[in-house]
């Protein structure tokens, strides 16, 4: 394999049409310069110049190459080019994924900031279930996501909780006169539960909250989304199970009321998920670090 300092050489000497002038070009001596071109030749079995008195000659293979080798330092600063873009994000991409109402309820505060920051960066946003982003992310096709804890422990992720959220019992009109009581997880099943779909970390953490108290539940109506509860729990449908932080404006404005249970629902995490062995862009990075600080 040919130096690639030895085609830098070349590219100069071409250019200029002298080998003294290509040696000031790069600061090096005149038999630097000669010994390059020498080594160039003996390793392609090719004469690349013709000697002249006033300086050097390319011979038709030393064009050929020179095409080659123009082409070539080209692409290498581009990409010099692309890398400092890169790192002063005046370019790249951000690849985010989580469920629609943490985008929502969470991240679109910070996605705004950092798109007014770096507007030159392409945001990619991905949603699902957390199974779903996990999985985008030991597959790299996200840099993060941010999602419900607590999950499943897997040795190809880092975890980091970031905020705490805490979750209620909701309903419209109907359940007035039940937010001064305190309910007992029997008595909040039997009332018509909206819940999320099966699969997702909500579901499992409120049917574990339930069945802790030996109570089985079943869901009268399954949403696929957060936002969706909060509608169906407004329009009467029954008792929704969502984060007290998505509904204050419901709550202090009379459209849900707030069903208090005997037992107390533990407070649980929201968290940063990325894979182990896979550095963050720098748009990533700066990213999370906006979101942690």
């Amino acid at each position: 394999m040919i130096h690639l300092e030895w085609y830098r050489i070349f590219l100069h000497a071409a250019k200029a049409g002298n080998l003294t002038k290509a040696a000031g070009e790069l600061y090096i001596t005149q038999p630097s310069v000669s010994y390059a071109i020498k080594q160039m030749e003996q390793a392609l079995s090719i004469k690349l110049f013709h000697r002249q008195s006033k300086g050097v000659e390319l011979t038709t293979e030393g064009k050929q190459l020179l095409l080659y080798v123009e082409q070539s330092f080209a692409l290498l600063e581009a990409g010099e080019k692309k890398m400092s873009a890169l790192k002063h994000l005046t370019g790249g991409e951000l690849r985010v994924g989580a469920s629609d109402s943490l985008f929502k309820h969470f991240l679109f505060p910070y996605l705004d900031t950092f798109h007014k920051q770096y507007p030159d960066v392409r945001i990619r946003l991905s949603h699902g279930k957390t199974s779903e982003i996990t999985a985008r992310v030991k597959e790299g096709s996200i840099d993060f996501g941010l999602i419900h804890l607590p999950t499943a422990d897997d040795p190809h992720l880092d975890v980091q909780a970031i905020m705490t959220l805490q979750d209620c019992f909701v309903g419209g009109e109907a359940y007035r006169d039940r937010d001064d009581h305190s309910l007992s997880a029997q008595d909040i099943s039997q009332f018509p539960l909206l819940l999320l779909s099966p699969g997702s970390s909500t579901r499992r953490f409120v049917e574990q909250w339930f069945a802790a108290q030996e109570v089985t539940i079943e869901a009268d109506i399954e949403l696929g989304s957060i936002d969706l509860l909060i509608e169906f729990a407004k329009l009467g449908f029954g008792v929704a199970f969502v984060p007290r932080s998505y509904v204050v404006k419901e709550l202090a404005e009379g459209d849900l009321h707030e069903l208090k249970p005997a037992k107390a629902i533990p407070a649980r995490s929201i968290g940063i998920t990325t894979r182990q062995d896979m550095t963050s862009s720098v748009a990533a990075a700066k990213f999370l670090e906006m979101l942690s600080s």
